[in-house]
């Protein structure tokens, strides 16, 4: 299998979305292609495997695009990295459970019929006085060339994945693996300075003898000095790996988190800090809602919270954002051409599952400019951000359609807010979720469950709603089909907010339309009107 291959392109008009996919079924001893309408096409199934001081991981992805959506995932905790410290070799149980899971993971390969396979490995095979012998093993195995990544290199790979999966970054990444922490600098497209420091969890355990008070002075004096993190206070520190996710997710549970979604989840650095000193100073099983971490996980959760204490107290960050995207997507976005990485990977997602579950993608595509002027004519103004979360959910306004009516308000807003996507935060999401309920159930809250509401501020929910009403006209407008929605125009004339149709829809205009367009006008105080007039 070839190590690297040509990205899918994916423009971000969606004038050249992938056709839907082909899958595979066994008649007998032939394979047949069957249609699959959830599968997009491209240059994939494109595998990554990972091998980390902790975890040897495959990831197998639909295909090579801006927004990857992951067919598989799944981890081995081989701990290749516990010992080093003291011997400096990879421990040969270790070697062994991982070369298993490598046999495994190309046997699930070829039955996915992956096009492209990719192979990591990081500080412990870098490190070890066996680790060359060990990843010519790999190599025989996978017929794939491994790329082993110095510390730098790594930085770089975590940086990339930060800017594939977050929204204009402006600030300092840290992925923390079993072997070693990497951080470097962002800011926009430009990845800066990067460190590489001997912190990773199963590391920091052997070299402390499992104290933490002496984990705790290792690390401490490891980050003093770092240039790197000297050049981060007041900005947002992107945390990756993990033992940092483990630590989110018992942060999430405690709190009582509506939102099970780890990307862009957001703690204040003040409350970070706290956190990370009670984790660290506490017996892991003592700790409230630790069902919520895997017992695998729970023993290094003390070092990981010990390591970013101590990048709080060096950085002096704003705030903690957990990304779900590090080296491996990294890697992706790196393979991908630079018109390509350009696009939004918001909205790319958004048109994908539009292609996917919508009745008219090109209808979709329409309502973001005609809802613009909607909401400019009832006197709500955007931000370039909201601007752009309203194209999204313009995107996303039709996906629920083969739902049960009574249901679709409630089953759009779940596919939206637990949807796999990325360049987007957590009150993006509440926005995204509720315009879309707005929209099927109307500008009622009564079934609504306050905890979705409790993400947005006031100022998006009011935007979510005014969205929402605007798309309720839209949709009795044009019928769910395309073409129509660009050859009428909603404007204010004098006191009235004025529909109007082209003469030869002018049948559109029953009392149906009327009681909608008049529901959106009382959100700007106006009187409602629809007109038909030639249109030009």
């Amino acid at each position: 299998m070839e190590n690297r291959s040509k990205p899918a392109r994916l423009g971000p008009s969606g004038a050249d979305l992938p056709s839907l996919e082909s899958d595979t079924v066994i008649q007998g001893d032939a394979v047949a292609h069957e249609y699959a309408p959830g599968r997009l096409k491209g240059s994939g199934p494109v595998a990554i495997i990972d091998i980390g001081s902790n975890s040897v991981r495959l990831v197998v992805y639909e295909r090579l695009s801006r927004s990857p959506m992951a067919l598989f995932n799944e981890k081995e905790l081989a701990g290749l990295g516990r010992g080093i410290a003291g011997t400096g070799k990879l421990n040969d149980q270790a070697v062994e459970a991982a070369l298993a899971a490598m046999r495994r993971f190309m046997g699930l390969c070829d039955q996915m019929q992956v096009q492209s396979v990719h192979v990591l490995a990081t500080a412990a095979a870098r490190e070890a006085s066996n680790g060359a012998a060990f990843l010519a093993q790999v190599e025989e195995i996978t017929g794939a060339d491994v790329s082993l990544l110095s510390g730098p290199e790594e930085a770089r790979l975590s940086a990339m994945g930060v800017l594939s999966g977050i929204h204009d970054p402006d600030g300092i990444a840290g992925d923390l693996g079993g072997g070693s922490l990497e951080v470097v600098d962002i800011q926009g497209k430009k990845i800066g300075l990067g460190e590489t420091f001997p912190l990773g969890g199963l590391r920091l355990e052997e070299m402390s003898e499992k104290t933490l008070k002496k984990a705790e002075k290792i690390a401490t004096d490891a980050l003093a000095n770092s240039a790197v993190l000297a050049k981060g206070e007041g900005r947002p520190f992107y945390a990756i790996g993990g033992t940092w996710r483990s630590l989110a997710r018992l942060h999430m549970r405690q709190k009582g988190y509506p939102l099970h979604i780890m990307h862009e989840y957001a703690i204040p650095a003040d409350e970070a800090l706290d956190f990370c000193r009670m984790v660290a100073r506490r017996d892991a099983e003592s700790l409230d809602s630790i069902e919520a971490v895997s017992k695998s996980r729970r023993l290094l959760l003390p070092y990981g919270a010990i390591v970013l204490e101590q990048v709080i107290r060096v950085m002096k960050p704003s705030v903690i954002i957990l990304s779900a995207l590090g080296v491996r997507e990294g890697l992706l976005y790196d393979l991908l051409d630079e018109e390509t990485r350009a696009t939004d990977p918001l909205i790319s997602a958004a048109e994908e599952l539009a292609l996917l579950r919508s009745r008219s993608p090109g209808h979709v595509r329409e309502l973001g400019p005609w809802t613009g002027l909607a909401l400019a004519a009832v006197g709500i103004d955007e931000t370039a951000e909201e601007a752009r979360l309203r194209t999204a959910a313009c995107l996303l306004a039709d996906i629920g359609w083969r739902a049960h009516p009574d249901y679709r308000g409630e089953q759009s807003l779940n596919l939206i807010a637990h949807g796999s996507f990325v360049g987007i935060d957590h009150p993006g999401r509440a926005y995204l979720a509720l315009a879309n309920y707005y929209r099927h159930e109307g500008l009622v809250d009564e079934h609504l469950s306050s905890r979705i509401r409790e993400l947005a501020t006031t100022r998006l929910i009011e935007r979510a709603r005014a969205l929402g009403a605007a798309l309720r006209v839209a949709y009795l407008v044009s019928g769910s089909m395309a073409g129509v929605i660009p050859r009428t125009r909603i404007e204010v004339r004098g006191d009235q907010l004025t529909l109007v149709l082209p003469p030869d829809r002018a049948m559109l205009a029953g009392s149906r339309l009327q009681r909608r367009v008049a529901q959106l006008a009382k959100l700007g105080a106006l009187k409602p009107a629809i007109v038909v007039e030639d249109i030009d």
